[in-house]
């Protein structure tokens, strides 16, 4: 349950800022907003998104950028709203 109140936390967050396709933030960026216990989780989480195709991944020369999958829009909607409920 945990991992799952992270999960719509980090996508909520991107979706909010319009972090989607070209525009991407760095991925420590989505740690800010948690207690530092949890960064292991966070980044579990991150991991797990990304192999999903909800995130996607840009290497940049200063670090690893991440955006949600325009694509997967619809489906990353009904994900945060289902928690709303």
């Amino acid at each position: 349950m945990q991992s799952e109140k992270v999960r719509v936390k980090i996508l909520w967050r991107l979706y909010r800022h319009r972090y989607i396709g070209g525009k991407h933030t760095d991925i420590k960026n989505l740690r800010k907003g948690f207690p530092r216990n949890k960064y292991d989780l966070i980044d579990e989480v991150i991991n797990e998104l990304i192999r999903e195709g909800l995130l996607l991944v840009k290497p940049t020369h200063y670090g690893k950028q991440v955006s949600l999958n325009p694509r997967r829009l619809g489906e990353i909607r009904s994900i945060i709203e289902k928690f709303e409920e």
